[in-house]
């Protein structure tokens, strides 16, 4: 997520003031070590691509997010807990020097893992210490800093999967929890959206990212959505159908891609003893794959394709929103603890299912501002506008997205190739 986990600027107007507001940050701190605690030091320091980052460095850089734009701008005469880390645990932020390129990550073998937990714990036990004194500034910056790390959280979760995945042991991260059977679900029901005028983008109550807002009109033609999203099962059939070797249902992008990379099925997708595609990789180890929980771990470009093969098509992000719009976006499959980080079968009923958590789901939608936006100011603000370029949207959140993180105007956003977060695919037509 190499954009999204740094794209942290918030709407101006809309602090997240709540007396709790400390509750909140000491739980969200908790939260990342416990992901992390059954971790050795090499588990945490490993990086097994360029997109991904170890473990001990969304642990380091979650905590330098306070320690700079908190503490030593908000705190006389506080002083870095090592001011060689700054180098080491800066993101992207131009506006705060040089930083370690993003590739070598994986060669902090030092710090080590426990030096990172006492960092943590000494920011923590700082940022405390001062509450009572800080400006309503740092308090939002606070607010602000609790959201950026529940995206790092999900990036945690998300980078050790695909570290593991690389493991010939196929290691697991957790146990996993009693298997629970599930049948197939019905068939996708088409429900017709909103037509004409609506209105999209974030309004102004509650916090938001600067990227979501400002709120605007749009027309949407006559469309209809699926009612819940594609499953493995159905995925299944379009692998046995020939759907990765049909050249006529892919953009000529995700064609090449497809070719050059030896892409037959989603990402941890693994054959069994008779050359089936019927186990799947995850972080409670490798198993049989739920051919009635949604799909996973795919592209923009295998969305697209899946979505030619069904005869649909991905739908647009202002028909997804206007969608989603009055649900309840606390209500899905989310991350509350370590555990059980999968998608889950759709619980069967009327209207729409899925719309939060289980799976990003992608949209059609290129990653463009939306008329009148602005990025906000400093350094914080570095990390949305300049990303909107070459990437597709995605809405709801996932399995491994904090609870209470996301609502209807959140927009992820990644290149169409990579597909290592836990991303799916909801059907839409024209009607």
């Amino acid at each position: 997520m190499a954009a999204r986990a740094d794209a942290i600027a918030p709407t101006r107007d809309t602090p997240d003031r709540r007396p709790d507001l400390l509750q909140r940050f000491q739980f969200v701190r908790a939260l990342s070590l416990a992901l992390a605690a059954n971790l050795s030091d090499a588990d945490a320091s490993a990086q097994s691509m360029p997109d991904a980052s170890p473990a001990k460095w969304h642990l380091a850089h979650t905590s330098w997010f306070f320690e700079t734009f908190v503490l030593r701008d908000h705190v006389p005469g506080y002083r870095l807990f090592d001011d060689r880390w700054p180098f080491l645990f800066n993101s992207y932020y131009e506006a705060e020097g040089e930083r370690m390129a993003r590739p070598s990550r994986g060669l902090l073998t030092r710090p080590s893992l426990d030096e990172v937990r006492a960092y943590r714990a000494h920011v923590e036990a700082a940022i405390a210490a001062a509450w009572d004194d800080l400006p309503d500034a740092a308090h939002d910056l606070i607010a602000l800093g609790c959201h950026h790390e529940e995206q790092h959280q999900e990036l945690l979760v998300t980078d050790l999967l695909h570290l593991f995945a690389q493991n010939p042991l196929a290691p697991a991260a957790w146990a996993p929890e009693p298997r629970r059977p599930s049948m197939a679900p019905d068939p996708i029901r088409w429900l017709a959206g909103r037509e004409g005028k609506a209105e999209i983008g974030h309004d102004g109550d509650g916090f938001a990212f600067d990227n979501e807002g400002p709120r605007h009109t749009v027309w949407l033609a006559p469309h209809a959505l699926a009612d819940r999203l594609v499953t493995n099962g159905e995925w299944r059939a379009f692998v046995e159908d020939g759907g990765y070797a049909t050249a006529s249902l892919w953009l000529s992008d995700g064609w090449a891609w497809v070719r050059e990379n030896g892409i037959e099925a989603p990402a941890y997708w693994r054959r069994d003893a008779d050359g089936a595609w019927a186990e799947r990789f995850g972080l409670d180890g490798q198993g049989p794959m739920d051919l009635a929980a949604p799909v996973r771990h795919v592209s923009y470009y295998e969305a697209d394709a899946y979505a030619q093969w069904a005869g649909g098509r991905l739908p647009t992000e202002a028909e997804w929103e206007s969608a989603a719009q009055g649900l309840d976006p606390t209500q899905g499959n989310f991350l509350d603890a370590p555990g059980a980080v999968r998608p889950l079968p759709v619980t069967p009923g009327e209207g729409l299912h899925q719309m939060f958590g289980d799976v990003w789901q992608w949209t059609r939608s290129a990653y463009l501002p939306y008329p009148g936006f602005r990025a906000a100011e400093g350094a914080v603000g570095e990390y949305n506008g300049k990303f909107m370029s070459g990437q597709f949207v995605l809405r709801g959140g996932s399995c491994a997205t904090p609870r209470g993180h996301p609502r209807a105007s959140y927009r992820n956003f990644f290149y169409p190739h990579q597909r290592w977060q836990f991303t799916g695919v909801r059907l839409a037509k024209d009607i």
